[in-house]
């Protein structure tokens, strides 16, 4: 069995189609090929790391936890992010702290906020219970009157929306849009607007960006009783995080 387990973890790095069958197979093997997962980490590469991440997810057994930890410094920033969000689905003890190195580290390499590590971090520090989101009074008001199951809030009250949270100094980073048809909920284009914010810049000055292309996307967004908008956004404390 052990021989068999070390070639599905080979087969792991082959994204042509083998990789597939072998995460199947090792998840369904279960707690029985972690080990030996963990032993082959080093010998993968990133879409094999990342693939192996997936299995310690399914499997959800918390030895995996130390080799998720190590991963956080991982050169592949995806690994990176992957590592941390699945320290967080996972619950492992411990993640707190080396999760919160991984975001100042992102930060020390000046990567913008509102790009996929820094988010991915983020969500994890959130839900280890690291983080947590400023949402005011009105916007958490409206975002309780959206119907079952939406992603976000009704796209009526977009508008709304981005002037208090901009209010309340926070920065909004991009919005999805979402349509809720006979309770199934679907991904739907924006306006497309393509902004960047001046990292650099004064929190009151991105702020402020924020909520002008903000407005704008909302004037060009879709809308409709079965349309819903779900912007990310940030506060100060997210680029200067405690340490």
């Amino acid at each position: 069995m052990t021989t068999h387990i070390e070639r599905l973890i080979e087969q792991l790095d082959d994204s042509t189609g083998p990789s597939y069958d072998a995460r199947a197979e090792l998840i369904g093997i279960g707690s029985d090929a972690v080990p030996a997962i963990i032993a082959g980490l080093r010998s993968l590469s990133g879409f094999g790391q990342l693939t192996a991440i997936e299995v310690f997810e399914e499997v959800a057994d918390p030895c995996c936890g130390p080799a998720l930890i190590a991963l956080l410094r991982s050169d592949n920033s995806t690994v990176r992010e992957w590592a941390a969000m699945a320290l967080a689905s996972l619950k492992i003890e411990g993640a707190v702290e080396p999760v919160r190195r991984a975001y100042r580290a992102c930060l020390e390499r000046t990567t913008p906020p509102d790009w996929s590590e820094p988010e991915g971090i983020r969500w994890a520090l959130t839900e280890l219970g690291a983080r947590t989101p400023v949402v005011p009074p009105l916007t958490a008001h409206l975002r309780a009157t959206a119907a079952d199951n939406a992603l976000g809030w009704p796209s009526a009250h977009f508008t709304e929306i981005i002037n208090d949270l901009a209010d309340h100094a926070q920065v909004i980073l991009y919005s999805q849009f979402w349509r809720v048809d006979a309770g199934r909920t679907y991904g739907i284009s924006g306006p497309g607007l393509d902004w960047e914010l001046a990292w650099t810049a004064p929190w009151e000055h991105l702020v402020e960006e924020s909520r002008t292309w903000s407005l704008l996307e909302a004037s060009e967004a879709p809308a409709g009783d079965d349309i819903f908008v779900a912007p990310t956004w940030i506060d100060r404390t997210d680029l200067h995080p405690e340490r």
